[in-house]
This record gives structure tokens, C-alpha cells and sequence, in this order.
């Protein structure tokens, strides 16, 4: 399955200056239970804001770049295509980590969204998810976590 995971603040708003405007460890633990032991597909931006492998997943960056530098524990794909095929014969899921043109370029393959809704707007954000993302999607779980922060399970609505 292709799980797309992002939190996100009430005004769409994902990130600002190549970094999360925000800090919640609830969120970041949350995160790294979830997404523990599977494959988490990330951006070559996003890759740079992290800065490192995340541990106990298989780390995929996407990019088409010969200049990138990556570690050797990760794993370089040049299309979507290609994360496709792989996402096919691993065991668990595959999930979109960002950034917003990452979850873009695979809106029309996502199976599943997992989305923090944080509890506030930022007014000087520059990266945003638009606000129709989640229109094909219909809500299936809500988990509630500590400083107003909820996580919404949205599976995309069968045709």
C-alpha cells in the first residue's frame, strides 16, 4: 500500500524555509511508530532537510539529480515508476514522507493518507498542500494526541 503521511496546519501550510514550522514530539513519535520497519519515500528537498537516513526504515530519495549525495544505506530511484515496482515486492507499506511536489507527483497512486492536523496557521509558511487533496478520500480512523494535535486515517474512496 502507498500511504501518504503529513501534517499539516490549518491553513494547508507543510513547511517553511525547507523545514517543519513547528514541534511536536507527540507528532515525531507518532511518526516514527508508524512508519517503523517499512519504506519511507522522500524528495531530494526533503531528504536534505533530514539530513540523514532514518533509522529501521528502508530510505528511498527520489530524484533524477547525478549531483546528489546520498548515503549508502539509501537507496536512490529516479521516477515514480520505479517506486511503484518497488513498493510492489516489499513486505509493508511504502510512505510518501514529502515534500509537497513528491506528494503531487503521486496523488493519483496514494491509497491511504495519514494526516496530523496541527492546531495552529502559519502565517509565514511557503510550502502547502493544496486544499483539495483529500477530496477522493473518505475518513476511516482519528486518534487524538497530546497539545490538540489529531491524526486523521483517510483511505481513498472506491469507484
Amino acid at each position: 500500500m502507498i500511504i501518504g503521511i503529513v501534517a499539516i496546519s490549518q491553513n494547508f501550510a507543510i513547511g517553511r524555509r525547507g523545514k517543519l514550522p513547528w514541534h511536536y514530539s507527540g507528532d515525531l513519535k507518532f511518526f516514527k511508530r508508524t512508519t517503523l520497519g517499512q519504506v519511507v519515500v522522500m524528495g531530494s528537498a526533503t531528504w536534505r532537510s533530514i539530513g540523514k537516513p532514518l533509522p529501521g526504515r528502508l530510505n528511498v530519495v527520489l530524484s533524477r539529480s547525478d549531483q546528489l549525495e546520498l548515503l549508502p544505506e539509501v537507496i536512490k530511484l529516479s521516477n515514480k515508476a520505479s517506486v511503484i515496482e518497488l513498493s510492489k515486492y516489499i513486505k509493508g507499506n511504502t510512505f510518501l514522507i514529502g515534500g509537497a511536489k513528491t506528494y503531487d507527483h503521486f496523488a493519483d497512486v496514494i491509497d491511504q493518507w495519514i494526516v496530523t492536523d496541527i492546531p495552529l496557521a502559519i502565517p509565514d509558511a511557503n510550502t502547502f498542500m493544496p486544499a483539495s487533496f483529500l477530496d477522493d478520500f473518505v475518513e476511516v480512523g482519528r486518534e487524538h494526541l497530546d497539545e490538540g494535535l489529531i491524526i486523521r486515517t483517510m483511505r481513498r474512496r472506491a469507484e
